[in-house]
């Protein structure tokens, strides 16, 4: 007999030779084994969080099962096809700029939805992991985080990336976990730790949108900045609601400055619950100085004021920004982290964009301001779009939110803001010389932009010089309107910048289409005032002139008429000059008579005679310069002026020849304004009929032409034969129109419609 033991015994073992008598074991069963261990690891969320009620009622509703049918489809008693169904485990990733709060809607959805994962709660933070040095934060050491929060010893965790994923998988298909992924950058660190146990859900947080995750069954959830209620509210309950009550506007403000970032009401609140006597006016001033803002910002804002650096325990809990240990809680920071992901190339381009004034800017304009082909550009901007850095609007232009743009003009050096000012103008100034040319055709400019528009390439509105009437008019007006803000900080920059004088009074000129058929009123003023004293400081006395002549007439819209007549004497003055200097220079004959005629204009609401005398110089001079349109344009205000001071027939003879003239020159939209003079002279000579069929047919031609200003005029004084001649139904039509041109400008003559109207309402019942 041998005295061996093969094979696997469980409990104790006797080898004996020969055995006599009874023989009795005494056994003691082992310990029972320790529980599974349950990881409860996603960190816990904000005190202070604030209406993500969109959010979180889109996770619950792509990631909570149905009491009927789980996300799988089939039906079973927890939702997601029964005790051993086969439901798969649904995932959700949300993204948005750093510190919009995607992690804190995450961590409030988990502590809501605690109870329905038995297995636990695992957490992986990518950021943490990739600053340690985990390439990519690196996924197999992300495994192994999880696998050992499940109970797998350290031995069974050398593998290489599909063993730990393989075993990952065995490990999780009895758990029904929710496995919270902060900071991924790549669809793979998500696919590697979606858990095999049916019920189980997988949130993921990141910066870029990961678009390939859909692939997986990914929800793609994009969080929004706060909206003004929700941070205000967000305030109130971080430094006190009174408080914010007790100064609402500098609240009003402060929730304004900080964008409806979480994380920079979170800094505010932490300077105002550190220093108490800093008030919310104080703060919010401070503030408004974009050159200040990101500063105040920051916990270091506190610092030139004194006092201990002991931040309120309400907003120290909040771990506003999860930022790398030593590292400041501030807007700028959160902001870094995501810049030293970005490829070289995409950052300088970060830079430059955020170095550039204005808020929005489309392909071409963010192509030229970094030097680039748009080709070159648009992989670029749509890296930036992915790392949440720009957004990209409905209308298709892209955005920097206004903290992103003050950081990425912080990390410009003097070269680059040089170099984006510089592109930014050349690429505006081009753009408006085109669009002027396709608006306005053959009328007078100052400026020549031949050689700027040939070294440009292709006409983007097409050639048009037939006075406006090409096909691509339209186009260059919505592409002016389009740019309108961002062109007029482009002018502010310029203009502060002191080296680029000429290039702003010519950028200031051009912009005169727009202003002349959409009016907005401070615009053009605010763009004129630069302009002229651009033109002054260049020594270009004829581009002064003009540029002064025409600031006249949204100053006359608004009522300034002492500033407006100001600016009048000195174009008058600085044309004189310029056309003694070079007397031969035929474009300094036709600007002494457009500035007669600018003269003529406000001397038509003081002293029509002194009207009609600047009308007839600025006829003759048109004349003298061989300028038909110059004839045309000084005919029909003439003929205006004469209609005002009574001589109606005359008046209408007159402006009979100056419609005539600008119909055959093919300008329609002075044509129209011509017409709807020949209305008014109709209307005076007790023609009524005639008067409302001239006027009615100008009033469409004007608002087909987009000149809604002069639109507005005509229905007014169609609005006022309706009420002489009882017709109600006209009446309010013709108010409701022209109020609706007034509001849309902002002019003060608004008011007085709406009251019109509203009394004409009254009237009719």
């Amino acid at each position: 007999m041998g005295n061996e033991v093969s094979g696997t015994v469980h409990g104790p073992v006797v080898q004996a030779g020969q055995l006599h008598g009874d023989v009795h074991f005494h056994y003691q069963a082992p310990p029972a084994p320790p529980p599974a261990r349950v990881p409860r690891q996603v960190p816990a969320g904000t005190a202070s969080f604030e209406n993500r009620t969109a959010e979180l009622a889109e996770l619950d509703g792509w990631l909570t099962p149905d009491a009927r049918n789980g996300p799988d489809g089939r039906n079973g008693p927890d939702g997601f096809g029964g005790p051993a169904g086969a439901g798969s485990p649904r995932i959700a990733l949300l993204s948005g700029l750093p510190g919009v709060g995607k992690r804190a809607t995450v961590r409030r959805w988990v502590e809501r939805a605690r109870d329905r994962f038995p297995g636990g709660q695992l957490y992986v933070d990518f950021a943490r992991l990739r600053r340690e040095g985990a390439a990519g934060g690196d996924v197999s050491e992300g495994l192994r985080h999880c696998l050992r929060s499940i109970g797998v010893a350290e031995e069974y965790l050398s593998g290489d990336l599909a063993e730990l994923t393989a075993h990952y998988r065995s490990h999780s298909a009895e758990r029904r976990v929710v496995v919270v992924l902060d900071e991924v950058s790549e669809p793979a660190q998500v696919r590697a730790l979606i858990p095999n146990a049916p019920g189980s859900v997988v949130l993921a947080t990141s910066r870029d949108r990961l678009g390939e995750l859909v692939w997986d069954g990914a929800r793609l959830l994009p969080v929004e900045p706060l909206s003004a209620d929700s941070g205000r509210r967000l305030l109130a309950r971080l430094c006190g609601e009174d408080r914010v009550r007790a100064e609402p506007e500098a609240a009003a403000r402060l929730v304004e400055w900080c964008g409806g970032l979480p994380v920079a009401l979170y800094v505010v609140a932490a300077r105002l619950a550190v220093h108490r006597r800093l008030t919310l006016s104080a703060l919010a001033a401070e503030l408004a100085d974009e050159n200040r803002r990101l500063a105040g910002l920051s916990m270091t804002g506190e610092r030139s004021m004194g006092g201990p650096r002991v931040a309120d325990s309400r907003v120290a809990d909040s771990r506003m920004a999860d930022a790398r240990p030593g590292e400041e809680h501030t807007v700028s920071a959160v902001f870094t982290v995501a810049y030293r992901d970005l490829p070289q190339d995409v950052a300088r381009l970060y830079r430059l964009l955020g170095a550039c004034p204005g808020r929005s800017f489309d392909t071409g304009g963010a192509a030229a301001v970094g030097g680039l082909p748009a080709s070159a550009a648009t992989p670029l901007l749509d890296a930036l779009e992915r790392a949440s850095l720009l957004d990209v609007g409905e209308d298709g232009r892209y955005r920097l939110h206004d903290l992103v743009r003050l950081h990425a003009r912080d990390l410009a050096d003097g070269e680059e803001r040089e170099a984006a000012l510089g592109r930014a103008m050349e690429y505006q100034l081009t753009g408006a010389a085109f669009a002027d040319r396709a608006i306005m055709g053959r009328r007078l400019r100052i400026a020549d932009h031949e050689e700027r528009m040939r070294r440009a390439g292709p006409d983007p509105f097409g050639r048009s010089r037939s006075g406006g009437d090409g096909d691509g008019r339209e186009a260059a007006l919505a592409w002016l309107e389009a740019e309108r803000a961002d062109t007029l900080a482009v002018l502010r920059a310029a203009a502060a910048h002191g080296g680029m004088d000429r290039q702003t009074w010519q950028l200031a000129e051009a912009l005169t289409a727009l202003y002349l058929h959409h009016r907005h009123l401070a615009d053009w003023i605010e763009s004129g005032e630069l302009g002229a004293e651009a033109a002054a400081r260049d020594g270009q006395p004829a581009a002064e002139a003009r540029l002064r002549a025409l600031l006249s007439r949204p100053l006359m819209d608004l009522g300034e008429f002492e500033r407006a007549r100001q600016q009048l004497d000195t174009a008058i003055l600085r044309a004189d000059e310029a056309a003694a200097a070079t007397p031969e220079d035929r474009r300094l004959i036709l600007l002494r008579g457009s500035v007669q005629e600018f003269s003529g204009r406000y001397w038509d609401r003081f002293d029509p005679a002194r009207a009609a005398e600047a009308y007839a110089a600025a006829r003759a001079l048109s004349a003298e310069a061989g300028d038909e349109r110059g004839v045309a344009i000084a005919l029909y205000f003439l003929g205006c002026s004469q209609s005002a001071t009574g001589r109606h027939e005359e008046g209408l003879a007159t402006l009979r020849d100056g419609y005539e003239r600008l119909r055959g020159l093919g300008d329609a939209r002075m044509a129209a304004r011509a017409q709807a003079a020949i209305g008014v002279a109709y209307e005076a000579l007790g023609r009524t009929a005639e008067a409302v069929e001239a006027l009615e047919e100008a009033a469409r031609a004007l608002r087909a032409r987009n000149a809604t200003h002069y639109e507005a005029q005509a229905l007014e004084t169609l609005a006022d034969i309706a009420a002489r001649t009882g017709d109600t139904a006209s009446l309010r039509r013709h108010l409701r129109r022209a109020l609706e041109i007034h509001e849309s400008g902002g002019s003060p003559r608004a008011p007085q419609l709406r009251a019109r109207l509203e009394a004409a309402e009254t009237n009719t019942g």
